[in-house]
């Protein structure tokens, strides 16, 4: 297995060119990672709602942001946030290949994408409550579990989620 290392990762700005990148590794990080929390036709189900074509396009239209992560050239996972006045930003999405987790590279992503806002007051998400994992680097970022939420996301499926908030002193 190839290590990447932080001096190796290049962060770039996503457009509306890369919606086939970005489908491309949610697909492949999702199948991998989330077969534990959900099943597979809830997996599938997700992918098609959030990131077909047309959906990450209204996304990035509505406002989000998205950056992709390259190690040597090669994508391994991809950030979107958006920005609510006076300094609230919301995380949707935070993921990264499996194969490249717990080398600092979460951290250094996170943290480069974040820390040039000066004016950033807080950072909200939402994650699965399973999702240990992902919640654990969360709370090494410096958030909180703000409140615990179901959300109905339609064809029987629910989202059974954490907010978490961050807020930056």
């Amino acid at each position: 297995m190839y290590l990447c290392r932080v001096m190796n990762l290049t962060i770039k700005k996503a457009d509306t060119s890369d919606v086939d990148l970005i489908y491309a590794l949610a697909n492949r990080i999702w199948k991998l990672h989330y077969p534990s929390i959900i099943s597979n036709d809830q997996i599938d189900y997700m992918l098609d709602l959030i990131y077909s074509q047309d959906a990450l396009k209204q996304q990035m239209l509505e406002g989000q942001q998205f950056l992709i992560a390259y190690c040597d050239q090669l994508p391994i996972g991809y950030i979107s946030y958006s920005y609510k006045p006076d300094g609230y930003y919301f995380l949707h999405k935070f993921y990264l290949d499996s194969e490249k987790r717990r080398n600092g590279i979460g951290s250094f992503f996170f943290n480069q994408t974040f820390n040039g806002f000066d004016d950033l007051k807080t950072i909200r998400l939402t994650v699965n409550r399973q999702n240990y994992k992902a919640i654990n680097f969360y709370f090494k970022q410096g958030f909180m579990i703000e409140e615990v939420k179901d959300f109905d996301i339609g064809n029987s499926y629910e989202m059974n989620d954490f907010i978490m908030l961050y807020k930056r002193n």
